[in-house]
């Protein structure tokens, strides 16, 4: 009975996912949140090299401003979580941040990773891939931003601008118009009385080109299309197993964000490969 009951359930998944590639036209990027960040420590070059060469069709990367205005990947306003001390990024100048490292909490091997500048992360995307660059930081960042855009000039049309500060949206849309900016909104709360109406209204009033949200069971792909409008991006973070993914893919998103890139495509398409029709009393 087990082995039947999983039998089923494999059934089921892949006959769900061949439906979808009948209908739901050009499959999903995988981006690698953080870089490759389940194998390597986030934000660092090691996990955005690793990311490339595991496929990602992009990276996300997370920056805030130090003291003296260098723009810098890191997730935290500090450096407690990843770094050899704990510094406050927006207290502490590059030479501070520098003087510690980036790699060893996540494995010995990656000992004495610097933490990057934007700079650096631009110059490592390959031709062809894409970037979510999300600001931590307050609108201020915006302008230290463009003037790193205008220097390294990446391609407009595979850089996607996030953030959950619907200020920060409303910055890029007037200093870089020529850049997409999308606002990342967690969808709390979505099925309480009025709720999936101020997560529109928030969308709408910070001018965002897209949505990038938590995937979770409760969201409608009706909402989200609708909300999002034809030709916008629609992103969903983080997702690391394929029971999400699925729902992802049902609900038409352009972009999957995953620590676990290659992982997650190979388990996905896994479940594409099965056959379409197969006996449950085959190979007994």
């Amino acid at each position: 009975m087990p082995d039947k009951v999983l039998f089923l359930a494999r059934f089921g998944l892949a006959l769900f996912f061949s439906s979808l590639c009948i209908h739901a036209g050009e499959a999903p990027k995988f981006i690698a949140h953080r870089g490759a960040s389940a194998d390597a420590p986030e934000n660092t070059m090691a996990a955005f090299q690793l990311a490339w060469e595991q496929g990602a069709d992009g990276i996300e990367a997370d920056f805030f401003l130090s003291a003296d205005g260098q723009v810098v990947c890191i997730h935290d306003k500090n450096t407690k979580k990843t770094g050899s001390a704990n510094l406050e990024v927006g207290k502490s100048t590059l030479e501070q941040l520098r003087a510690i490292e980036y790699g060893a909490w996540k494995n010995p091997k990656f000992k004495g990773e610097p933490i990057p500048l934007l700079a650096d992360v631009l110059d490592s995307i390959p031709q062809g891939k894409w970037f979510f660059l999300e600001i931590k930081d307050s609108e201020k960042t915006v302008q230290a931003i463009t003037e790193i855009l205008r220097a390294k000039r990446p391609d407009k049309g595979r850089l996607v601008i996030i953030s959950f500060k619907p200020q920060v949206i409303q910055a890029c849309r007037e200093i870089l118009p020529d850049y997409r900016a999308c606002l990342l909104i967690e969808l709390k709360d979505f099925t309480k009385p009025g709720q999936a109406e101020k997560h529109a209204e928030r969308l709408r009033s910070s001018g965002s080109q897209g949505l990038a949200y938590k995937e979770h069971e409760s969201i409608p792909a009706d909402w989200l299309s609708e909300v999002v409008g034809e030709g916008e991006i629609l992103a969903s973070w983080t997702i690391n197993k394929p029971a999400p993914a699925m729902r992802a893919i049902e609900r038409g998103v352009d972009f999957i964000i995953t620590d676990r890139p290659a992982g997650l495509r190979r388990e996905i398409d896994a479940l594409l490969d099965e056959p379409p029709f197969p006996h449950p009393e085959a190979g007994r």
